[in-house]
């Protein structure tokens, strides 16, 4: 389990220097170095991580058939909290993305609308709250 976490680790480490080496050094417009290196990457981590809930989920599984049903309904309860905070989350990344980029361009164009621009980024960031409102509603009721 440790060797996992170690390579799943080492994977992240790579991933995140070859794109500050690429970033830095690629004259390349197409960014097809970039590419390459992140499939190879993503090819990688993916199988590590299901191999760590491959050797995880098994002792999880004894702990819940050991308890009461109960037990087994709160870890439940941590992964749909889990889930609506990571997609809440993901959601406000794609949002931002798009409204911080037309934003961008709407202010090169205008100046003074800068205002303007940035209530409609905070409104996408409020995604984010929503599904950590969720998540504690979901743990603490």
């Amino acid at each position: 389990m440790i060797l996992i976490s170690i390579l799943a680790l080492a994977c992240v480490v790579i991933t995140i220097y070859s794109g500050l080496y690429l970033l830095k050094n690629n004259e390349d417009s197409s960014k097809e170095k970039i590419r390459k290196a992140l499939k190879i990457n993503l090819s990688t981590f993916i199988p590590i991580m299901v191999m760590i809930l491959v050797l995880v989920l098994p002792n999880g599984v004894k702990v819940a058939t050991a308890g009461s049903a109960s037990e087994a309904g709160s870890g439940l309860k941590y992964i749909g909290a889990a889930l609506s905070t990571g997609l809440a989350t993901i959601g406000t990344g794609y949002a931002v993305g798009q409204v911080g980029s037309a934003a961008l361009g709407a202010i090169s164009e205008d100046a003074s609308i800068l205002g303007r621009t940035i209530i409609f980024v905070g409104l996408a960031e409020g995604i984010a709250i929503f599904g950590v409102i969720i998540s504690i509603m979901i743990l603490f009721a």
